[in-house]
């Protein structure tokens, strides 16, 4: 986690190296980094790319007392995957397909190759997730918790958001049943792809959902429901 106001100061891997006089190779291999009383990273346990915050690393270099970082929770602080994931308490690969929402698209920020999006983005998401309150302590096997008529309204931003979102996603977001996510989510993609086949006559049914960015693996119940919708039916 980069802290608010703070982004100016982080370092890499290669940075401690030069500011260590060291070749990059001697610094993968003696790990200097890893001494006893030098600063954590900030980046998340397991990330590709290591950061740390100048201050710090600055300060023991030059054999000064390590200051502190400001507290965590502030709404500039950056979050990067693993910790925007945690966030939300889902997976990261359930984050990757979130982070293409509009809500948060237009917030990336790159440090050093890695991508980070302000506490307070990831929150105002939280609150406004479709489902949310279903999907938080629902007694397991109770019933659906959102009226069927209103399933399609409340599925649709997540396909947006992820047209290749899973059935135990939608499941997880809404707190629904398996097979009433499994039927709601073929129909609404079964209808989408019918709609651009009609905008665009010369696609195949294939062709539209490539188009949509339904993979292959869940196309068979969308075409399975195209199959048994009468020519002309209202898909609204």
């Amino acid at each position: 986690m980069i802290r608010a106001g703070r982004k100016h100061l982080v370092r890499t891997r290669e940075q401690l190296a030069q500011h260590m006089g060291m070749a990059m190779g001697t610094f993968r291999n003696k790990k200097p980094y890893a001494a006893a009383g030098f600063p954590e990273p900030i980046s998340s346990t397991g990330g590709r790319v290591m950061l740390w915050d100048g201050e710090q690393t600055d300060a023991f270099l030059a054999g000064e007392p390590v200051p502190d970082l400001p507290p965590a929770g502030a709404d500039e602080d950056l979050l990067d995957r693993q910790e925007a994931a945690e966030e939300l308490n889902v997976t990261p690969k359930t984050w990757d397909d979130y982070k293409t929402s509009p809500q948060i698209a237009p917030h990336l920020v790159v440090v050093h190759g890695v991508e980070h999006y302000p506490r307070a983005v990831i929150h105002a998401f939280k609150k406004s997730r479709p489902g949310k309150q279903a999907a938080t302590g629902r007694p397991k096997g109770s019933a659906n918790a959102i009226p069927r008529n209103q399933l399609h309204e409340r599925i649709t931003p997540l396909l947006d958001a992820a047209p290749a979102i899973t059935i135990n996603e939608v499941r997880e977001h809404l707190g629904i049943a398996y097979s009433t996510a499994q039927q709601a989510l073929a129909k609404l993609r079964a209808d989408r792809i019918a709609e651009l086949m009609t905008a665009a006559p010369e696609l195949s049914f294939d062709q539209a959902a490539e188009h949509l960015g339904y993979p292959p693996a869940v196309r068979r119940a969308a075409r399975q429901v195209t199959a048994r919708t009468p020519r002309g039916q209202d898909h609204a």
